[in-house]
């Protein structure tokens, strides 16, 4: 099952930019052969790592390694002009409740900063979202982009833990994913429904196998302990990051464990920390919606007639899905995905214009591109593993299970709220972590940071997959003096990459010279 809308994704677009960089994908974490049944066992035994209380303090031998920076392999070196790309592993523990125990390693990208001494603040870590993303594959595409910063930092980001060269888990094979594909989402009958949550019943046991260990020590929390052990390491005082999307929440988990360690720390589409799943889901029905309505009156079309064109688009796909001409068929919930896509950016309106009137046409061929983007499918017909990091990642996170019931109960006020993305994300809360192996960790994440320095959160008003109200969320939780908000009028996911000089030159200046803006500033 492809989730197509996790409401912490990564800006979608930005997959197709990115290659990968150092070790490449391994085979999991632990010794890769361990059963669901030992998956059980282990997490119920040790727990996932150290959710509450006090940080664990990692042993000397940890804070006190020395990275072998070398050369990365595949990673782009136009945004680093003056000097390669570098890529190194830090070791950490694997069960942060354990941090003499086993450990795993962790791949890092840098770039060196341009400054020299005094001029020099530290180390930048960012993290582009999903819960899934590669950091190693995502700064080197958008080095560019953040060049600016590198006149006083060194730009690092890594794989988390779970992902691509951080013993990234692969859950199921391409033929499987691909199969996989042919299921309702919103399934219609008894028997859709029983191959639905078959499916994301051997997707878990797929993915329990593949990550062994690990699969009980991937969350938010472990990541958060994760990032103060490179603190530590790279040599800084104080940690300063750049968190997009799902980066937001890691960031205010950050903040929360470790208050007097926070340095300059920017959170970009900003997720709401006071939503559970199921509000998770419903924020970005309306946010998809939203962006939606904002596309379509673009074309001069009226929101409400051309969604509900859009609706019966995909009920007829439902019954009889298009051809294409790779020979593949269109269906239901791959159309939806491929309209998804270029909703997270206004300057790829067009492509989904051209897209729809394909579709209405009868020929699939554009809508279908569009969703292999997104689920990150190339042209041999290979997928990448984000997807199956996201799903380890936030179903050891989310503690709450919708059972089938409860979703059908709540499925008219999903669809009350989208009448395009409400079904698909209502049955989501429900598919996504049916019968995963490993209990959650939370509702909602705890990100109160009292005593932090302040905290720079960005809001787009146009923002479908991580909805503005978010932002405002992020700094009442943050606390008093710590979530200073800044919002952008704009479209897409995210406003640093925006255009906005308004919000580039407020960033930057929070970044590079300390300058924090008045709360409410707003950037139009």
């Amino acid at each position: 099952m492809t989730r197509f809308a996790r409401w912490t994704a990564l800006g979608a677009a930005a997959a197709l930019l990115v290659t990968g960089c150092g070790g490449g994908e391994s085979g999991g974490g632990g010794d890769g052969k361990r059963s669901t049944a030992d998956a059980r066992a282990s997490a119920a035994s040790t727990g996932s790592a150290a959710t509450t209380g006090a940080p664990v303090a990692p042993p000397a031998s940890l804070t006190g390694q020395k990275l072998e920076w070398g050369r990365c392999k595949d990673t782009p070196d136009a945004a680093a002009p003056d000097g390669d790309w570098q890529c190194a592993t830090l070791r950490t523990p694997l069960d942060w409740s354990k941090p003499d125990g086993d450990t795993i390693g962790i791949a890092l990208v840098r770039a060196r900063s341009r400054a020299s001494g005094g001029d020099r603040v530290g180390s930048l870590l960012f993290n582009f979202g999903g819960p899934g993303g590669s950091g190693v594959s995502a700064l080197p595409a958008f080095g560019s982009t953040f060049s600016s910063l590198r006149e006083r930092y060194d730009l690092v980001s890594w794989d988390p833990r779970s992902v691509g060269a951080s013993e990234g888990v692969r859950c199921r094979s391409d033929k499987d994913i691909q199969a996989a594909e042919s299921l309702d989402s919103t399934p219609d009958t008894p028997a859709e429904e029983r191959a639905f949550f078959q499916d994301a019943t051997d997707f878990g046991k797929g993915c329990a196998k593949a990550a062994g260990r690990l699969v009980a020590h991937a969350s938010t929390t472990d990541t958060a302990r994760d990032m103060d052990l490179m603190r530590q390491v790279l040599g800084d005082r104080q940690l300063h990051y750049f968190g997009i999307s799902y980066g937001t929440e890691l960031g205010g988990v950050y903040a929360h464990l470790f208050p007097k360690n926070v340095g300059r720390l920017i959170l970009d589409a900003v997720v709401d920390p006071s939503a559970d799943a199921v509000g998770h889901a419903q924020n970005q029905a309306r946010g998809f919606q939203r962006a939606l309505d904002d596309y379509l009156k673009s074309t001069g079309e009226d929101p409400q007639k051309g969604s509900r064109e859009i609706a019966d688009l995909l009920d007829r796909l439902d019954a009889r899905p298009l051809p294409t001409s790779g020979g593949r068929k269109l269906t239901q919930t791959l159309a939806l995905t491929g309209i998804v896509l270029p909703l997270y950016s206004e300057q790829s309106w067009p492509n989904l214009t051209r897209a729809l009137a394909a579709a209405k046409d009868g020929d699939g061929t554009e809508l279908l591109a569009l969703a292999d983007g997104y689920n990150d499918r190339d042209s041999s017909g290979h997928y990448g593993t984000s997807a199956h990091s996201q799903r380890v990642i936030s179903c050891l996170d989310d503690k709450q299970r919708p059972t089938p019931e409860a979703t059908r109960r709540q499925l008219a006020e999903f669809e009350k709220i989208s009448t395009v993305f409400g079904d698909f994300l209502g049955w989501d809360t429900a598919g996504w972590c049916h019968d995963w192996p490993v209990a959650g960790q939370y509702d909602t994440p705890e990100v109160s940071a009292a005593g932090a320095a302040p905290i720079l959160l960005v809001g787009n008003t146009g923002d479908p997959a991580t909805p503005y109200e978010g932002a405002r969320k992020m700094a009442d939780e943050l606390g008093k003096r710590v979530g200073v908000l800044l919002t952008w009028k704009g479209e897409g996911h995210g406003a640093y990459r925006s255009g906005s000089s308004c919000v580039h030159s407020t960033v930057d200046a929070y970044l590079l010279k300390g300058t924090v803006p008045e709360d409410g500033k707003v950037c139009s």
